[in-house]
Order: structure tokens, then C-alpha cells, then sequence
């Protein structure tokens, strides 16, 4: 009924490229949801608005340095230190943007 599955390689996920993607899912998660709560109240942002950009920075770097480490050991598969280095970078260029939009566009 059920199929015997074979494993041929001793490679697994590496639980730093997990946690570098984690980190990159919530940096976003935190400015958007910054972005849209300042949308909400008219433009004004607050001062905890700024705290949760500060946090989210953090974040991304803590994720770029854990994906860029884990790509750097062997015998791990490289999907999520790949992906928890783009979502960490798309991060820092959405706070980039942000910031720029803020500083010029007014």
C-alpha cells in the first residue's frame, strides 16, 4: 500500500537558515504593518513606529548574517538560507523606500 521511501543523501535544512528566513517573514510583517497603521492615522507617525523599523533593521541583518553563514557550510540544502537572504534584502529595500519616500516625496 504505502511505498518505502529512500533517502540517498545525509543533507538537511539547517535550522540558522530557518531562522534567517523566520526573521525576514517578520521584519516585513513589522513594517508593513507600521506602514499601514501610520496610512491609518492620517500620515502621523509615532514614536513606536520608528522602534518597530529599528527592530525590523535588526532583524534583517540577523537574517542576512545567519543565510549568508549557512551557505557557507556544507551538506545543508539551500533553500532557506537563499530565501531568508532575499526576504531580509527585500526588507532593508522596502525600509529604503520608505525612508525615501519620507525624506523627498513630501
Amino acid at each position: 500500500m504505502f511505498k518505502k521511501s529512500y533517502m540517498f543523501t545525509n543533507k538537511s535544512h539547517p535550522l540558522k537558515g530557518i531562522m534567517g528566513t523566520i526573521l525576514g517573514i517578520l521584519s516585513i510583517i513589522t513594517l508593513v504593518t507600521a506602514v499601514f497603521l501610520s496610512y491609518k492615522q492620517g500620515g502621523v507617525s509615532s514614536a513606536r513606529y520608528g522602534a518597530a523599523a529599528l527592530l525590523a533593521v535588526i532583524f534583517e541583518i540577523i537574517g542576512i548574517v545567519l543565510g549568508v553563514w549557512c551557505l557557507m557550510e556544507r551538506d545543508h540544502f539551500k533553500l532557506f538560507p537563499v530565501l531568508g537572504i532575499v526576504l531580509n534584502v527585500a526588507g532593508l529595500m522596502m525600509l529604503s523606500l520608505i525612508l525615501y519616500a519620507g525624506a523627498y516625496l513630501s
